[in-house]
């Protein structure tokens, strides 16, 4: 993923609130996870997409026919520091409504839900 692009704010959800929009909000997000398909497979939420950050160049070009620019986007990830990169990369390509779940799957794992592992 190239750093050409200026860093702006990102929006950003506790993984509180996250838990409380998969309740009520699912059909209206947007829900993407960054990271390896082998994290994934040790530990996920259900609904996500994963399009890890690692294979940028084989889905990137894709994004805008895979996803609406205009719907609100959460992005996770093991801590919060991949999804924080896809969140500046998906702002740089017009995306409006994107959140970095704050402390990703691993705080996600602590607070919500415990049957999920950590690693």
């Amino acid at each position: 993923m190239s750093g050409n692009y200026f860093v702006q704010p990102i929006g950003q959800i506790s993984v509180e609130e996250l838990a409380q929009r998969l309740k009520t909000d699912t059909p209206h997000l947007q829900l993407l996870d960054v990271r390896e398909p082998q994290e994934v497979e040790i530990a996920s939420i259900e609904g996500f997409v994963n399009l890890p950050l690692s294979k940028h160049d084989k889905w990137a070009q894709q994004i805008h026919e895979n996803l609406d620019p205009h719907v609100e986007t959460l992005v996770l990830c093991h801590h919060g520091i991949r999804s924080a990169h896809m969140c500046q990369w998906l702002i740089s390509q017009g995306f409006t409504e994107v959140k970095n779940i704050v402390g990703g799957i691993d705080a996600y794992s602590q607070n919500i839900d415990r049957s999920i592992p950590q690693y």
